[in-house]
């Protein structure tokens, strides 16, 4: 059984604080969710669009609750992305706020709570969801692909468990939102302080907002969370010298943070007698599959930690042997409970069973120290992460050849350089690239070259342009 279905042990608890500082209890969000949910048939697909808000929380937590599979899109998906995943998914229902009316969809009105509709779709094909299957969330993050990955309630469970307990959540604790909670490390976050009946504070704003300050100071708020961008954020914003007096601990994920910065807050929250964690995860394995103790966070800088509780890392060669001497990289091998089901590409692909049986092939290079400590060192699959979301750069390359533009991309996380061999009008691309992808522009950079570097096989030569 889901954690969300237990929920009314926490009844008096405050669950939810908005914008407007609206305190509303775990009872209330319950009666909410509960009436969003109810309006939908058991066992269905649900799409719904989300933004941090109490409409778009409830409805989440209504359709779990209900027994749906939900799909959460994020709100600033491009609407011809989102009608191709309408398309290949065919969801029974879809729960949208006014401003994503502008989607062609047949379909009728079942219900309207605050912002947010409930439509019932027209979809007539048949196709059948796997008992276990819970959740789809998006594998690369801002480029609308239509792989999703098939998440079960005992991996939401399982790992909402295991940050719960490593991080010591209690009701008490107070998280504020400071990334899209369609994004897996934001969900999690919601995810593990519903489990211990805390509180989330849900904003829009950004930490460049004085409001969002105001609203940490005026709630009392005891955490946050942060991407390697939200942490360069803070950098400039001199965290050190901020007085928030609630604060007990603060996270970062969703990319390698440099050891500069890396070391900067660790000793910051030193002198501050704030805890620091330094996190790793992906998509795949729920949300996240290591930490790093916030004690060795000055000592071991740099590190991802040891595996989360309840689970287990190991190392392997290019053969597929595992490598027990230390200090020595190969490819991160994770296994636990919260390594999720598979993929999906489509509604028929909801019916599959587990594929992964627990274990999970990063596809990212690590090493481990004599302490039993990781690093990561390099990536084995083509992603960046941009501000945080994962970027799958073939799939990004498919995108931009649509355009009728011969591309390469390559870079590091929040420095993507995209190579054109037929460039027309570089501001109209960059421009078709941030709408259909929600990548700032600050973060890549599009250059002419004559000729696309390839080997005598015709594949590409990545590493020439680098």
């Amino acid at each position: 059984m889901s954690f969300f279905n237990k929920l009314e042990e926490y009844s008096s608890n405050i669950a939810i604080i908005t914008e407007q500082s609206k305190q509303i209890s775990y009872k209330e969000l319950l009666d909410a969710a509960d009436s969003i949910g109810g309006r939908i048939r058991n066992r269905c697909l649900v799409f719904a669009v989300c933004r941090n808000s109490f409409e778009s929380v409830a409805g989440y937590v209504g359709f779990m609750r209900a027994g749906a599979v939900v799909a959460l899109i994020s709100d600033t998906i491009d609407n011809i992305l989102f009608a191709n995943l309408l398309e290949a998914y065919k969801p029974e229902y879809v729960y949208l706020p006014a401003e994503k009316f502008g989607i062609e969809i047949n379909c009728t009105t079942v219900f309207s709570y605050g912002s947010y509709t409930l439509l019932k779709t027209d979809c007539k094909i048949g196709y059948t969801l796997h008992d276990d299957l819970a959740l789809l969330l998006s594998t690369s993050g801002s480029t609308g692909s239509q792989k999703l990955v098939r998440q079960s309630y005992r991996n939401i469970n399982s790992n909402a468990e295991a940050i719960a307990q490593y991080l010591e959540i209690t009701s008490i604790d107070r998280s504020i939102t400071t990334m899209p909670m369609s994004y897996t490390y934001k969900l999690s976050i919601i995810n593990s302080h519903l489990l211990q009946g805390a509180s989330i504070i849900l904003t829009e704003a950004t930490l460049m907002d004085r409001c969002f300050w105001e609203t940490i100071r005026e709630n009392n708020t005891t955490t946050f969370s942060g991407v390697p961008y939200v942490y360069e954020m803070l950098k400039k914003l001199r965290f050190g010298q901020m007085k928030l007096p609630g604060l007990k601990y603060i996270t970062q994920a969703g990319g390698k943070l440099s050891l500069e910065l890396s070391v900067e807050f660790a000793n910051i929250c030193e002198q501050k007698g704030i805890r620091f964690y330094m996190m790793y995860g992906q998509t795949e394995a729920t949300a996240r599959m290591s930490y790093l103790p916030w004690e060795y966070a000055c000592k071991k800088a740099g590190s991802i930690g040891i595996a989360i509780p309840g689970g287990e890392f190991w190392l392997v060669d290019e053969k597929g042997n595992v490598i027990e001497k230390s200090d020595t990289p190969g490819e991160l091998v994770y296994k636990g409970d919260n390594v999720t089901l598979g993929y999906a590409e489509n509604c028929f692909d909801l019916c599959k069973d587990d594929e992964n049986g627990g274990v999970l092939y990063t596809g990212d290079v690590a090493k481990r120290d004599e302490d039993g400590f990781y690093y990561i060192v390099g990536r084995k699959k083509r992603f960046l992460k941009m501000f945080g979301n994962r970027v799958n750069l073939d799939e990004l390359e498919q995108l931009i050849r649509a355009e009728g533009n011969d591309c390469v991309c390559v870079g590091t996380d929040d420095n993507m350089k995209i190579y054109v061999t037929t460039l027309d009008n570089k501001d109209r691309l960059r421009s078709y690239i941030t709408e259909c992808t929600g990548i700032n522009q600050s973060g890549f950079t599009i250059e002419h070259i004559e000729k696309i570097p390839r080997n005598e096989s015709g594949k590409v030569l990545y590493s020439a342009l680098n």
